[in-house]
């Protein structure tokens, strides 16, 4: 058994370190992953607590058939995808004078920042999860029920429309 089976069995008897504990586990893999969609870190945290909630909320009802990581990922994804029918417009704000950031990283961090809103939401998903998650692509076909053969494509084919897009020859 996986010590995640152990934790939520913890969790389901009462135990609240053992809540503390699982939050404290993915929370921070829930942030980056709502963050690389949203570009916003105010709505990522609360895409990130809106996850948690949804959890614990129907936790009673949850079955834990393998890695509950791929779970909220799933829920966050949902959230973020709603985020995306609800997001306008919105101007860009000034980057400050004196950045901490060297600004060719600035600029580089940017520009990847919305050639990833450009491409698809399918393209978009995978490629965040296999890159800045670091999900090996059997997790990946999981999460989004898909195939193996099918996530290989996107990835090939996401890169691709970013070369395009950025007009890199080397990318990721």
């Amino acid at each position: 058994m996986d010590q995640d089976f152990f934790l939520l069995q913890k969790m389901k008897s009462g135990d609240e370190s053992a809540v503390e504990e699982f939050v404290k586990k993915y929370y921070p893999a829930i942030l980056k992953y709502s963050y690389y969609h949203v570009n916003d870190q105010g709505k990522a945290e609360d895409i990130a607590q809106d996850t948690f909630e949804r959890f614990f909320r129907s936790f009673s009802d949850y079955r834990h058939y393998g890695k509950a990581k791929n779970y909220l990922y799933v829920i966050a994804g949902n959230l973020c995808k709603n985020t995306y029918r609800k997001k306008k417009e919105e101007p860009l704000e000034s980057v400050p004078e004196e950045s901490v950031w060297p600004l060719d990283r600035v600029i580089n961090s940017l520009a990847m920042e919305q050639a990833l809103l450009q491409l698809p939401e399918e393209m978009r998903d995978v490629l965040i999860l296999h890159y800045y998650q670091d999900l090996k692509l059997k997790e990946i076909a999981k999460i989004q029920e898909i195939g193996l053969p099918l996530v290989k494509y996107r990835i090939k084919a996401g890169k691709e429309r970013l070369r395009e897009i950025l007009g890199k020859e080397e990318l990721l």
